[in-house]
């Protein structure tokens, strides 16, 4: 029913591409990250809550409809709905039905609930799509209270020692996540450009969110000591990262699981939190859905696909332009 070409995943039936990687007539999107909302399209169809957000990446000028979760909607005879994946706000894994053959093409997900975006709603299929970005035994996350613990004993001991705290993660999710999760009794809280004003479109929308101060780049004489500063991946090792000085910089990603990639960006501070699946909750996510067949796309991909074929199940890979949480340690361009 779904095929993968250059363009991405196509329904031939209904003419109708998920998340496409190079421009088309009629797009699908599972959630607002650029990897998987791309500029180009003809039409665009998404959640609602994706809708200001990819507008504001995008330009308002694309042409792109909003839907709700659950509502199905029949393109030739083919009916799509989409359906919570509590990746970020908005996001949505896409059922796709024709002649009682079903579908589900996740796109980036995971089963831990956020507090703040959807959580996610298995979905019955027979055949699955997956990523499986952290597709390995060794990522197992702990609890998200845990880690803000971590991250709020790492700050008071920054501000103790008068230092501002640098906190990366995407612009879209973990900002918001962060933002949401840390203890705003500790200090002020500073975000980047790039950060607040997805927040102010968030906002917009109706959805609240915990307090934030915009970093204008051009005051100078700012104290920031004591404060916390959320960030893109992107601002670390810029000009704009200097007027916090002193500072200490923390990462935000499940990578800071393992330590190259922390090793890598030279940071003080990796703290593992992720707005993916770990390897529990992906073979959890693949159980629950009762499907036959897997699909996986981008991600531990070879290592994931054999274990799920000793598992049992009708799994093979394909190629995907997707990049999972690699912009998070500076390997992508997802923020």
């Amino acid at each position: 029913m779904l095929e993968f070409n250059q363009n991405g995943i196509y329904c031939p039936k209904a003419d109708v591409y998920i998340d496409p990687w190079k421009p088309v007539e009629r797009a699908l999107i599972t959630h607002a990250h650029a990897d998987h909302s791309r500029w180009g399209h003809q039409h665009y169809l998404a959640h609602h809550h994706s809708v200001p957000i990819i507008q504001h990446r995008l330009g308002n000028e694309i042409n792109i409809e909003g839907i709700e979760y659950g509502e199905v909607r029949k393109i030739k005879g083919v009916s799509f709905s989409f359906h919570p994946a509590g990746h970020i706000i908005g996001s949505a894994q896409i059922r796709v039905e024709y002649k009682g053959e079903i579908w589900v093409v996740s796109g980036d997900y995971k089963l831990e609930d956020d507090g703040f975006s959807a959580p996610f709603e298995s979905v019955p299929c027979h055949t699955f799509i997956t990523e499986c970005t952290f597709g390995l035994p060794v990522f197992k996350w702990k609890s998200p209270k845990l880690v803000f613990d971590e991250i709020n004993d790492w700050w008071r001991k920054n501000q103790a020692e008068g230092k501002a705290t640098i906190l990366t993660g995407y612009s879209l999710g973990k900002g918001q996540r962060l933002l949401q999760g840390i203890d705003h009794s500790i200090g002020e809280v500073y975000t980047h450009g790039a950060i607040e004003n997805t927040n102010q479109v968030i906002r917009e929308m109706g959805i609240e969110l915990k307090p934030s101060i915009y970093v204008d780049p051009d005051d100078k004489k700012k104290d920031y000591a004591g404060s916390l500063i959320i960030a893109p991946p992107s601002a670390l090792g810029t000009s704009w990262q200097k007027k916090f000085r002193p500072f200490e910089v923390g990462i935000a990603s499940g990578w800071m699981a393992m330590r190259g990639p922390r090793r890598r960006r030279a940071v003080d501070r990796g703290f593992v939190l992720s707005d993916h699946c770990d390897w529990e909750e992906l073979n959890t996510a693949i159980k629950e859905c009762g499907c036959e067949r897997v699909i996986t796309t981008h991600g531990y991909t070879s290592i994931f696909t054999q274990w799920l074929q000793e598992q049992g199940y009708d799994a093979t890979i394909e190629n995907t332009d997707f990049e999972g949480e690699l912009g998070e340690v500076g390997e992508g361009s997802s923020d």
